[in-house]
């Protein structure tokens, strides 16, 4: 099935169609030659109507995309390093670092968790389930890093997707808030949806998937906390997405935070400090999936692990604490070392 996508132009200012849609930076229109090709095939359409490529978009303009399947391609097997931090012959359990892209798509179409999988474990699918993603049945996403659960074969594929549409896995995050969220601990529910102003985007809407988020705050920080999470659905951008909606965005979340944000907060004399750490230390949001639990789904055992915090995350608490402490609230190293 095609992937359809709807954007509303919400600018005053006049701009042509194919300007805008490049300046937008949509992964699946990814070359001005390809966007031009969709908009003469009338796959991009303006309220309903086919445009050419220069007609000028005004404020409340529908764009909707069709964009077409990729064509099918063999997945490559690619020697990439894989942390596994346990495997028996029906599963592995990876700690997937910041960075790493699952599997292959527009723009990506190799060097991914998918690739490293098909090296790896190859021979063990049949190819009878989901052909262009064998072994994943969960995901995360580039910029964050932590544990992931793979299956080894179609059967066990099969049996721990169903074990996660039950909601029978328990993740648990850590993340850091820019912003101190109001409540100690929380439940929060809405329905999540793809933006129609940032096809890159999702967003709460009264409409979409239900989104189910717990957390709580194990760190105070003058202006930051850091935050244990825990799903009870796992909705693409889910994390990311509920704390932006509450004014609490990820730190370093390019696409749900900002720089200005960031600096709207803090002190003046911390606004270049801030800037640092973003450039040169923490180049993604702050969102690590430190541990997984599951009952095994052939011997029933039931497994749990967790990831070390990597390094860039440890530097951002260890700063933290060093330029945002608050009195006589200790920096617990027991509860995430």
């Amino acid at each position: 099935m095609n992937d359809k996508l709807c954007i509303i132009y919400e600018s005053q200012s006049f701009l042509r169609l194919d300007k805008f849609l490049i300046e937008k930076n949509i992964q699946e229109l990814y070359s001005r030659s390809f966007i031009e090709k969709l908009i003469l095939e009338n796959q991009i359409t303006v309220n309903n109507n086919p445009v050419k490529k220069s007609y000028l978009l005004k404020q409340g303009d529908e764009i909707r995309i069709n964009v077409p399947e990729p064509p099918p391609t063999d997945i490559v097997p690619q020697d990439i390093p894989l942390d596994i931090v346990f495997e028996d012959e029906y599963l592995a359990v990876i700690n997937k670092p910041a960075g790493l892209i699952v599997h292959p798509g527009f723009g990506n179409p190799d060097n991914t968790l998918v690739n490293a999988i098909v090296f790896r474990y190859g021979e063990k699918f049949q190819n009878e389930g989901n052909q262009y993603r064998p072994g994943i049945v969960h995901r995360l996403d580039k910029g964050t890093s932590g544990l992931m659960l793979i299956a080894k074969d179609d059967k066990t594929q099969s049996r721990l997707s169903v074990m996660f549409s039950n909601r029978k896995v328990k993740k648990t995050y850590l993340a850091i808030t820019t912003g101190i969220p109001e409540t100690n601990e929380d439940k929060i529910e809405t329905f999540i949806a793809r933006s129609k102003s940032n096809p890159r985007k999702m967003n709460v809407s009264n409409e979409g998937r239900l989104a189910i988020t717990h957390y709580k705050v194990i760190q105070y920080y003058h202006y930051f906390a850091l935050l244990e999470i825990n799903l009870e659905t796992g909705r693409m951008h889910q994390i990311r997405v509920h704390f932006a909606n509450i004014h609490r965005p990820l730190l370093g979340d390019v696409l749900y935070n900002s720089l200005k944000n960031v600096h709207n907060i803090v002190p003046e004399n911390m606004k270049k400090k801030v800037q640092e750490l973003l450039a040169n230390h923490l180049k993604r949001q702050a969102l690590h999936a430190w541990k997984l639990e599951f009952k095994h789904p052939f011997t029933s055992e039931v497994l749990s692990f967790e990831a070390p915090i990597p390094d860039d995350l440890r530097y951002s608490l260890d700063w933290l604490e060093k330029h945002f402490a608050i009195d006589n609230v200790a920096y617990d190293r027991k509860l995430i070392c």
